[in-house]
């Protein structure tokens, strides 16, 4: 992939192509890829603040970014921004603010990547936003609901938990099942499969795991989109002792997850 796009952190589909940004540290700039090489189709500008962006969804009329990375567990200003959009013509002048906190969460004393209250990963499912927490204290992930209409400040409500083993760097829904990916501390790669329950619940049902190699060769798999082809896995520059591994484009096709 680009290097103006090395450190990618969300990615969902818009249309035939791939949405995704940069994180902490760079600009507030979206980016649409060809999802069949990964180059860059399109450069959207959004002038917004980028303090920590890690996650993007959508519904029919807006696009959802999550500014909510919170390695340290001290952020006390969690945020998603809803920007309209209609026919890839972003109306970033109509964004909206969406702040919440995680209600169950009492102690804001720096604890680097030893929270529970980190997230990566958001989708837009039953008419709200779905938030997934990277758990990097008990390796496990909460699904948390938010009210994308409400711009006052809410309290994020937890809905779900589940033991995965392995911190989630982003999630995706499609038709009736969640996908969450991410690594363990000693960099193992691994994507689950959970099937939706008819009570709207994913966390109820034993999934289906995936080990997908080492991030010491695949990279930081920090994004992950999925349409009726397959699963699209992106990863960020990933810097190590042992060397570099450049952002990459992966594809899983349909077949090789039955």
């Amino acid at each position: 992939m680009s290097d103006s796009l090395r450190e990618g952190s969300g990615l969902d589909f818009l249309g035939d192509q791939l949405l995704s940004f940069n994180d902490s540290g760079h600009s507030g700039d979206l980016f649409l890829l060809n999802p069949k090489d990964g180059k860059i189709e399109k450069f959207i500008p959004t002038q917004l603040p980028n303090r920590d962006w890690e996650a993007v969804t959508k519904d029919s009329t807006s696009v959802y970014i999550g500014d909510f990375g919170n390695n340290n567990g001290t952020r006390k200003d969690l945020k998603i921004y809803k920007i309209p959009y209609q026919d890839f013509d972003f109306k970033t002048d109509s964004t909206k603010v969406i702040s919440f906190q995680y209600p169950e969460q009492k102690d804001f004393i720096s604890n680097n990547l030893n929270t529970d209250f980190d997230a990566e990963a958001m989708i837009f499912y039953n008419q709200k936003i779905q938030i997934f927490t990277k758990e990097w204290a008990s390796r496990s992930v909460s699904r948390y609901e938010i009210d994308p209409d409400n711009f006052n400040s809410q309290e994020a409500t937890k809905i779900e938990s589940y033991n995965t083993g392995f911190v989630v760097t982003d999630a995706a829904y499609f038709e009736k099942k969640l996908y969450l990916v991410g690594y363990t501390k000693m960099t193992q790669v691994y994507l689950m499969i959970f099937d939706e329950s008819d009570n709207q619940m994913f966390f109820s049902k034993i999934p289906k795991k995936y080990h997908l190699g080492s991030a010491l060769s695949v990279g930081q798999i920090e994004g992950i989109a999925v349409n009726t082809e397959g699963v699209y896995l992106s990863s960020e520059l990933f810097k190590t002792p042992l060397g570099t591994v450049k952002p990459r484009l992966y594809f899983i096709p349909k077949e090789k997850l039955e």
